[in-house]
């Protein structure tokens, strides 16, 4: 049966209540990603960018990377591949942590074109050894809830998190918990690329519909200001709705705060 978008409760849900199980990873992948949109390819030049900018100038050795919510989308990873020995791929639903699995020791090619923007960078073009050959090397797949993630507080040295924490409940309070898990899961001073959908009101993945919390560029700078320094907030350019129900898409980008006197969101 599919379930639609309403007024009731299925827009009011938390985090806790929606069957994650049922999140169709193929039919996710096949509408989103299987040819590389504007939003998509706006996004890879920003987030390359950043993260091809922090490493030149850092010179720093191979890091540990996180993509917090990974879902069905490789191309997160990807952005960091060059400048990581290890990436996490930590996701919740059994069925995306099976799909990404999959994708592991050799991804589909689907995701070529995703590299293929990117290796407009020469930091990417450049990389030593065939991408799919460093991402078997470098990621393995987690299985975890993104509000479990302060066990891990300052592990990673970058990180992405790409269309979780809006798209994860309809809650706020859950939204900036999210927000604040990912954040703090950083150690002080790693570069961090997350995306939002601006103002969504839900969405499908298959024949389930999931919720979402409605949020703007304010509340994501909002969400942001107390963990991150430097940060920028965008609203893309790009305006082909890749589905119905939001009205753009967001990319905030910077670094974590070096001091560690962060003020949890929950609390504002």
């Amino acid at each position: 049966m599919t379930l639609r978008p309403s007024g009731g409760a299925l827009t009011r849900l938390k985090n806790a209540e929606v069957s994650w199980g049922a999140f169709d990873p193929d039919a996710y992948v096949e509408h989103n990603y299987s040819v590389l949109q504007s939003e998509d390819a706006e996004i890879l030049h920003l987030v390359r960018d950043h993260f091809a900018d922090h490493f030149r100038k850092q010179a720093v050795g191979p890091v540990s990377g996180i993509d917090v919510g990974a879902g069905a989308n490789l191309y997160p990873a990807l952005a960091m591949l060059p400048w990581c020995d290890e990436i996490t791929l930590f996701e919740r639903s059994p069925a995306n942590v099976s799909y990404l699995a999959s994708q592991v020791e050799s991804y589909d090619e689907n995701w070529d074109q995703f590299w293929n923007a990117l290796c407009e960078h020469e930091a990417y073009g450049s990389l030593e050894m065939a991408p799919r050959e460093k991402f078997r090397k470098v990621v393995g797949v987690e299985q975890g809830n993104i509000f479990h993630l302060e066990r891990h507080r300052g592990r990673w040295s970058v990180g992405t998190m790409f269309f979780v924490a809006e798209s994860m409940t309809a809650s706020h309070q859950e939204f900036r918990l999210g927000v604040e898990a990912f954040m703090s899961a950083l150690a002080p001073g790693a570069p961090f690329a997350a995306a939002f959908m601006e103002h969504s009101k839900g969405y499908h993945a298959g024949e389930h519909f999931f919720p979402a919390c409605d949020v703007g560029e304010s509340e994501v700078h909002a969400s942001l200001e107390s963990f991150a320094e430097d940060f920028k907030v965008v609203r893309l350019k790009s305006s082909a709705a890749v589905r119905n129900g939001y009205t753009g898409m967001i990319v905030a980008y910077g670094w974590r705060r070096k001091s560690d006197q962060d003020i949890p969101v929950a609390d504002l």
